[in-house]
């Protein structure tokens, strides 16, 4: 993942350049606002004129969890799929290759492509993402589709029970992901949603999975999305930069041919807690040995993808007697002070290294 992040790192870098050029800083029109100008989240839900509740706005999931999350419920070889695409980096996920996300954007957070934009009418509703794909869910009352042509983002329809939205969708293509850690599924996958908008600026999704080439059982996930005033759908046109993919490369398993020995006293003199800053959160990184090995938890998980735990853990594999690699993508250097004690550890990703100090032994 460290090594994909380039072109959207070029991406940050120049998106100050257009902001000037936009609409960033031109107030929405039938915003809830407080006296001092600020959006009223816990204002009422807006309706559309025949008196049903509407779901328009950019929202933002925020945090997700749900069974989906727990790997007992998939089948073997899905699970060998998942460890297989982990340990390439992910490098197969369709989003690095300029394919719509599919199901696997419904959990994601904002920083791996799970923002949307709702925009709602009487009858139909559209879901714009910022890969420039799109779902469309039919309200006016046609039964499920005769799936002829399996699709990236399936077939949709929906209809609004006791105030809540719910959207049924069928016949997806295999060829997407069904959460952002590489779980694949077949052509059976069968989706509902129910989005409950509970005030202006909060709504809850309910997510239930069937797909019996892929479950031993249905799965679930509940996603917390938030309203964001000032948020815009920008397009990301990933095949716009030629060299991109060429810089993705490599799998963890070269890491592990690579492994030095690092005696168990180091490894040792490492172990302890981190914090630092980073992208203006903080972070903790937990290190510890566990059967010989040196792990290192970090929370929050550096993908916001959801999960039953706002962590994730890693072996470390090491590449010489105080740098590492892990599975989530990046490096990490532990340093000494003057007199040789470690001090911290750097969080090394695309745009350098990030220190955390050590807080406890």
């Amino acid at each position: 993942m460290k090594k994909a992040s380039i072109a959207l790192l070029i991406l940050g870098f120049n998106m100050p350049m257009h902001v000037q050029a936009q609409w960033f800083d031109w107030p929405k029109q039938n915003i809830p606002r407080h006296g001092n100008g600020e959006i009223n989240t816990n204002a009422d839900v807006p309706s559309n004129p025949s008196g049903v509740r509407n779901f328009s706005g950019y929202w933002v999931p925020v945090e997700a969890s749900g069974s989906i999350f727990d790997l007992e419920n998939f089948q073997p070889w899905a699970l060998a799929v998942m460890e297989q695409h982990e340990a390439s980096f992910f490098v197969k996920d369709p989003r690095f290759n300029c394919l719509p996300d599919g199901p696997a954007s419904y959990l994601a957070g904002a920083s791996v492509g799970g923002s949307r934009q709702i925009v709602q009418t009487e009858d139909f509703i559209a879901v714009l993402n910022g890969d420039m794909t799109f779902r469309q869910i039919h309200l006016d009352g046609r039964p499920p589709a005769e799936v002829i042509i399996p699709s990236w983002l399936g077939y949709s329809i929906g209809h609004i029970e006791d105030n809540i939205l719910v959207i049924e969708t069928q016949g997806f293509n295999d060829k997407s992901w069904l959460t952002r850690e590489g779980i694949p599924h077949t052509d059976a996958l069968k989706i509902t949603e129910r989005y409950t908008r509970e005030d202006f600026g909060h709504m809850t999704l309910e997510i239930s999975y069937s797909d019996e080439g892929l479950l031993k059982q249905p799965v679930s996930a509940t996603v917390s999305l938030e309203y964001r005033e000032n948020n815009h759908i920008l397009e990301i046109v990933c095949n716009e930069s030629e060299k991109a993919q060429t810089h993705y490369n490599g799998e963890l398993s070269q890491s592990l041919k690579k492994t030095v020995e690092v005696p168990l006293d180091v490894m040792e003199s490492y172990t302890g807690r981190y914090q630092g800053i980073w992208l203006g959160n903080m972070i903790t990184a937990d290190v510890f040995i566990q059967d010989g090995k040196l792990y290192l938890t970090r929370s929050p998980r550096y993908s916001d993808t959801g999960g039953n735990s706002d962590n994730a853990t890693s072996v470390l594999v090491p590449q010489s007697v105080n740098a590492f690699d892990s599975s989530f993508g990046l490096g990490w250097i532990f340093n000494s002070d003057e007199d040789g004690k470690i001090a911290s550890v750097s969080e090394v990703h695309v745009s350098g290294a990030w220190d955390f100090k050590r807080v406890e032994e």
